[in-house]
Formats: C-alpha cells, structure tokens, sequence
C-alpha cells in the first residue's frame, strides 16, 4: 500500500509542521481517510487545482500550493519571462489569504515578482489585473462555487485566461517533477525589501471599474429609470459586495439592498450549504428581502463573483429564476441587438459558446448574422478563442457565456465576470423599462422570437475515490453502448470529444470534432433536442445536460420534465 508509505512520509519528514502531522496522527486508525488523502494527487482540473482542504496529497495545503507554484516558477523561469511577475488574488474562503502568501513567496524565492492584492477581490479583476500589469501569469486562490470545505487555485497566463494547451501541459510536468519537499520560500519581509512582493488594490480597482463603465450601452435610460429600479443583492459571503455595490451605485442605480446576513465575506458559508447561485436555495434570504422591498430583479454572485444568478419579477408579481442559459442569453440578446443599434455589428462579429450551452445562442447568432464559435466547457476556451482573434486580427467579440450562470461583456477580462453581469443586467432593465417592459417580458418575446428551447442540466455527485471511479465506469459503459433513442427521440449524431469523431447514426459516416481532447459524450436528436454527459472538472460529479424545444414556455418545461424522468432511467441503468 504504497499510501501508507505516503503517510508515513508526512509523519516522520521535518518538512512539515507539527499542526499538520498531528492532524496526520488523529487518522492513523483510519485506513479509508488516509487511503483517500494519499493514494493519489490532486490534479489539474477544467479550472486548477480544486479540493478539501486539509493535510495530504490530494487536499489543499499550503505544502500543496507550493508545490504548484515552484513548479509554475519553473516554467515560468524556462519561458524567459522571469521579470514580468506574477499578479496573485484570493477569494473568501478559509485559508485564502494565507495560500496566496505561499504561493507569493515561492514566486519571490526564485526571483519572481508577486503582485499581490491587499484583500480579497473577483476572479475576473485577478484576470483584468495579470493584462494591465503586464505579468506573465496569474493564480487566484478560490474554490468558486463548491462547498465550504474546499479551496482551489487557479492560474492564468499573460492573456488574463486560466491555462490551456500547452502551458497546462508544460506547468504539470514542471510540477509533477517536484516532489513534495522541493518548494522554495522566502521571509515576508525580506521579499519586500528586495521589491518581490509588491501589494495592489486600490489602482487596479479603478482600472477594472473603468473599463467595465467603457461596455455600457444605454446610459440615457440608466439616467432616466435607474432610480426606478430596486435591486437585491447578495454576494453569498463572498467577492463580489464591494465591486457589485460600487458599479451599480456609480453609474446610476441607488436602490440596491444587500442580503445582510450574507454581506460580510465568511468562508464558512453559515447561511447556505452550498454557495451556488445556481442553486434554489441559496436564494431564500434574497427572495425574503426581494419580497419585502418589491424588487424588480433579484441577483447573487458566487463566492468569487464570476457566476451571476437571476430571479426577475413577472406580470403576476412572481419571481422567475432564469438558468444560466436564460440570462445568458438574454443578455446575449442586449449586447447584440444595442451594438446593433447603438454602432453598427461588425462584419466580422463573433458570438461564442460552449458545447453544453443552449442552442438559443445559434439561433441569435443566425438573427444577426454574426458568427457562432462552440468551445469546450471552460470559460478558459473562450478567452483561448478570444486571445486566438486579437493574435490573427480576425473576428470581433461580441459576447460569450456558458450555461453554468457565467459570461464575458467586454475583453477587460478573459474570464466569466459577474461584476460586468450584473451592471449590463441592469442596464437592460433600465432599457426594457423605457420600452414598458420588464426583464420577464424581454425573455419571452425572446422565446417567442426564436422558440421556446428549455435546457436543464441532471447532476449525479460521486464522492471521494469510489466516486471517481464509478464516474469513470459511467462514461465508459456510455460509450461503449450504441443509443439509437433517448427519451423518445431518436439519436442522429454521436460525438465524442475524447476520440475526436462526429458519427452519423444514418450514414455511419465519421468526421472530426474539431475541438481539443475532452471526455464528454454529446447526442444530437431529432425536434432540435440534444443531450450531453461530462464529468464536472472541478467537483466529483458526472453531469448530464440536455435540451429540448416546445411550443410554449409551458410545453417545453413539461418536455423537459419528460425528459429529466427518461435520463435519470438512464443513468440507473448505467450504474
């Protein structure tokens, strides 16, 4: 058992401290936790490294951090670009502010410069900070949306966007290289004096603001009917409370009512189990207030405030939850038609999307003539598509998003940005509201305009390294069986990202994806219904996302209820 030896390793090796080996101690009898806290490594995933925190191999630890970061230095140190830095941001979550120290002086050890800022701030300003201080990467320390046991961290590389091929590649095997006693360190107080540990706030913040104001496109209406709207807010303990309250209120909007029981950052959670804006419940005490104060529009932002979430008001006074894919393309909707009217779409226009994202995005694209680009799942392959347009000098971005509650307005950043989300959100209920209509009422002249196409999205949770496996059974047995129909619809094409093939079920005929490698399963179906299976990158899940179209908001709910039933049928039988 050589997990055992592992244990044992961190036991006995004067390279860890004492508060982690008593930790180690407290499970010796436990062969099972030891067992899933060293029998493996924890990975890179679709956003970094991401797990519970605590001592071992495969949780997040400082031990942990700095092995990522030395092997990170490493790379950086072989690519020549050394004397750039590295810009450093961390989230609310317990030990966030101390990993971020870790990580900020490895990169000091090896004569990198750390930028570091002076608090907790947004994914997407970490993004916007590593492009506006010209680094040559950047780690945020988060663990987004998951539950309160877990922290992550995040890296990003010159071009704001968290690392794809082949600087993921490259960072691994750098890292993969070291072992566990092999970072470098270096005193706090010395890294300052030799200027490699340089604290950054209040600059970059009004930066970032500035160029999220440079994406609006209707201040006249924020003017005349901003004071007419009420706004609850709540950041969920998190990121986005200072930024979400400081852009709303500068450009015009002064009735927002912020959640208090979860205003203060607290990685703790204590009001929610699970602090996901694309969770129900972490709604209820917005939903409280949005009632008390008669709000027009309820939103909260994850933990690291890339994630937007949205409940509007009806006609009836009721409040509508929209799915990432409803807000998304809602706003899709907005930014495309007001750059439309507002200066002309460029010729060369692009609209992108992941391959899990509602077919509501071609169908807008299809409107306006602009191009739809498909991407992976992974906000990091839409900056990778964006950085790919500004480097050739063809294609314009228009906007971009993916079903799980996150998008891009603007290239400030290339990562999903709630703060941009929130203020363009908004805006757009300002404008609707000089056309006496409501948000509501936008998405569904919407549907009315382009169809009713509902998504929804089953998610089986897997834990621990039993989980992991039978995850991996479940793709397997999936992709080794031939389905013909699914749900009552028959299966017209297979794609499968891990082998790179198209398959026409008719013809038999075969071509390529066109994507990088992915371990995702996508049917197409007959009436414009789809379904997909892809294990989460950042949590122990497998998730099954799925599409259909009605004739009516209602009819297409039902459908996808239908629907929902038949999958889950079909997930029983594969495992």
């Amino acid at each position: 058992m050589e997990y055992m030896k592992v244990y044992e390793e961190w036991i006995q090796n004067p390279f860890f401290d004492d508060e982690t080996k008593q930790e180690l101690i407290a499970i010796k009898d436990d062969e099972k936790e030891i067992r899933e806290r060293f029998s493996v490594e924890l990975e890179f995933g679709t956003a970094g490294l991401r797990g519970i925190i605590g001592a071992g191999t495969n949780r997040m630890n400082k031990y942990v951090v700095a092995r990522a970061t030395q092997g990170l230095a490493n790379y950086i140190i072989k690519q020549g670009a050394q004397d750039k830095g590295v810009a450093i941001a961390y989230d609310c979550r317990n030990f966030s502010p101390e990993f971020a120290d870790v990580a900020a002086l490895t990169l000091a050890a090896n004569g990198i410069k750390a930028y570091r800022f002076e608090s907790l701030r947004p994914t997407p300003e970490l993004s916007f900070a590593v492009r506006y201080l010209g680094c040559t990467a950047g780690i945020n320390i988060t663990a987004s949306h998951n539950p309160p046991e877990y922290n992550g961290y995040k890296v990003y590389w010159e071009d704001g966007a968290q690392i794809t091929p082949p600087n993921d590649t490259g960072i691994m095997s750098e890292v993969k290289a070291l072992r566990i006693d092999e970072s470098k360190t270096m005193d706090i107080e010395a890294a300052k004096a030799a200027g490699l540990y340089i604290t950054i706030g209040k600059d970059v913040d009004d930066a970032y603001i500035a160029e999220l104001k440079k994406q609006i496109k209707h201040q006249d209406a924020i003017d005349k009917f901003g004071k007419d709207i009420t706004v609850v807010y709540t950041p969920l303990h998190g990121t986005g409370n200072i930024p979400a309250r400081r852009i709303l209120a500068e450009i015009g909007f002064p009735n927002v009512y912020v959640v208090p029981e979860q205003e203060l950052p607290d990685g703790n959670f204590p009001t929610v189990d699970y602090p996901n804006p694309e969770a129900k419940e972490a709604f209820t005490l917005a939903l409280k207030l949005a009632k008390e104060k008669d709000a027009d529009l309820v939103l909260a932002t994850d933990p690291d405030a890339d994630r937007l979430g949205v409940y509007v008001k009806d006609s009836a006074g009721e409040y509508r939850c929209l799915t990432g894919n409803m807000s998304g393309s809602l706003l899709a909707e907005y930014e495309i038609s007001e750059t439309k009217a507002t200066k002309g779409l460029p010729d060369d226009g692009v609209f992108i999307k992941t391959i899990v994202s509602t077919n509501l995005a071609d169908q807008i694209a299809n409107y306006y003539g602009v191009k739809l680009v498909e991407c992976l799942t992974g906000f990091k392959w839409i900056g990778r598509v964006i950085h790919g347009m500004e480097n050739e000098g063809v294609g314009t971005y228009l906007f971009g998003f993916e079903e799980s509650y996150g998008c891009l307005i603007g290239t400030h950043a290339r990562d999903k940005d709630a703060i941009v989300a929130t203020m363009a959100l908004c805006e757009a209920a300002a404008f609707y509201k000089s056309q006496g209509k409501t948000l509501w009422d936008a998405m569904i002249d919407m549907y009315e305009k382009y169809g009713y196409i509902y998504d929804a999205i089953t998610t089986i949770t897997m834990k621990g390294l039993d989980g992991i496996e039978k995850i991996k059974q479940v793709m397997t047995t999936l992709r080794n069986t031939t389905l013909t129909e699914i749900a009552g619809y028959k299966v017209l094409a297979v794609r499968d990202y891990d082998k790179d093939t198209i398959t026409d079920l008719a013809t038999g005929a075969v071509k390529p994806t066109g994507l990088p490698k992915s371990n995702v399963l996508y049917y197409e179906l007959t009436d414009d219904a789809w379904l997909c299976a892809r294990p989460s990158g950042t949590e122990p899940k497998i998730k099954f996302y799925y599409g259909v179209k009605g004739s009516s908001l209602e009819d297409a709910e039902k459908l996808s209820q239908d629907f929902a039933a038949k999958v889950q049928e079909l997930i029983d039988s594969l495992s």
